[in-house]
């Protein structure tokens, strides 16, 4: 907590933007109230004045978060709002964007009024995104952008994509990179569905023929691509890490809820017992997990200041796609033979598109979880960052790295 602004003040300052507009009010909207958090410092207490923050350290805002969760029932989540645009676009902007990016974005991007989506990978380019080859050249004040991306995450709904091209493929891989903010809707933009396993096309592909983008909307300078990128990426794992800062909030919370749920299921013989004795030490160990992740995040987060994270992102990203994974694994346990049905089907829609309760949220959530060990950086690229990042050990050879894009040998 910072010298100048005790945690009794902070509150003291919530419960102000609470006197004066409250989200339980039926008149007032999630972007009205928002809007109001935002002018009043709380969206990002970490963010300079005036920028929806107060110059506070990033471990604060869980200050924040428990009193308005103690005062109000409608609290819109940050990542339900705007995932990628709050978790990855504002700090990206704050970094590197101009003053008149700060002001024009990153109110909006905290509202929701305008949504944010992150064009990195590409069929050639997953894991290793320094190797994309979307083209970017240059025409006057312009840049005419022809590639395509894919696994684009709500590219269908984003006003604005972070998007990572190739500016000039004579330098290595890392340095011949540049990074725009791209209007979704400019002329020559065009989003295709991919559908999932759960029936749902949540994730894009994205082509651009032609697409001109005002090199004002360059985030840095050219060239200097893959370290806005990084920036982008270490707050991607720290938004996907998870932010509930109270005990058994969360997925655990749907866990130890279907447990209470289907605890009665079984019966009296002694088999029966034991599989009951045996599911309950599922649900207990996975919930002690659980709750060692978050004190393990809140630590992580406390450690981080206005800046870019470091590895401690990958650790949370690594344990909560894990965990989660997990922990819809022992919720399929519990529904024994009621798991082999997933009730919506496999009608190819967009989320939301089709309404879900009870046992079909969980199903849903088996499915979307296989997901979260490969967005924002697969568990092995979370792996070898910490092995090399904090426990020091040798990287992975990588006879590329100096040598130009262009020469790069790539199939097809």
């Amino acid at each position: 907590m910072s010298a100048e602004i005790t945690e009794s003040e902070l509150r003291e300052r919530v419960r102000t933007l609470l006197s004066e507009i409250h989200p339980d009010d039926p008149s007032v909207d999630s972007i009205t109230f928002r809007g109001a958090q935002y002018d009043h410092g709380l969206a990002w207490v970490h963010f300079p004045e005036g920028l929806g923050g107060l110059g506070l350290s990033r471990a604060d805002q869980a200050i924040v978060a428990d009193e308005l969760g103690s005062n109000a029932k409608n609290i819109t989540n940050d990542l339900a709002v705007n995932a990628i645009g709050i978790g990855m676009g504002a700090p990206t902007v704050l970094t590197y964007g101009t003053p008149d990016m700060h002001e024009r974005f990153l109110r909006p991007i905290f509202t929701g009024e305008e949504i944010w989506c992150q064009m990195f990978s590409e069929p050639g380019a997953g894991s290793d995104v320094a190797g994309l080859s979307s083209r970017a050249v240059r025409d006057g004040d312009d840049w005419i952008i022809n590639g395509q991306k894919v696994w684009t995450s709500l590219a269908h709904h984003s006003t604005y994509g972070m998007l990572l091209v190739r500016t000039d493929p004579s330098l290595p891989k890392h340095d011949g990179m540049s990074y725009f903010v791209l209007d979704m809707k400019a002329p020559g933009v065009d989003v295709r569905p991919l559908h999932q396993i759960t029936g749902e096309a949540e994730f894009n592909e994205v082509f651009f023929n032609d697409v001109r983008i005002p090199h004002s909307m360059m985030l840095g300078h050219e060239g200097q691509g893959w370290r806005v990128a990084i920036t982008t990426l270490m707050n991607e794992r720290v938004a996907l890490a998870g932010n509930s800062s109270r005990r058994g909030q969360g997925d655990i919370a749907k866990l130890v809820e279907t447990w209470q749920t289907r605890r009665h299921d079984y019966g009296s013989s002694a088999s029966e017992v034991a599989q009951r004795a045996l599911a309950q030490d599922k649900v207990l160990q996975t919930y002690i997990e659980a709750e060692m992740l978050r004190i393990t995040h809140e630590r992580a987060k406390a450690s981080m200041t206005q800046g870019v994270p470091g590895p401690e992102g990958s650790v949370g990203k690594l344990m909560s796609a894990e965990l989660n994974k997990k922990i819809y694994e022992v919720a399929m346990d519990l529904l024994g033979n009621d798991a082999l049905t997933y009730e919506p089907g496999y009608e190819l829609r967009r989320p939301g598109d089709h309404a879900m309760e009870g046992d079909s949220t969980l199903k849903h959530a088996f499915l979307r979880m296989r997901a979260q060990s490969i967005e924002g950086g697969t568990s092995e690229i979370m792996r070898n960052i910490l092995a090399e990042r904090v426990l020091g050990l040798p990287g992975d050879v990588r006879n590329d790295k100096d040598v130009p894009w262009v020469e790069i040998p790539r199939s097809g």
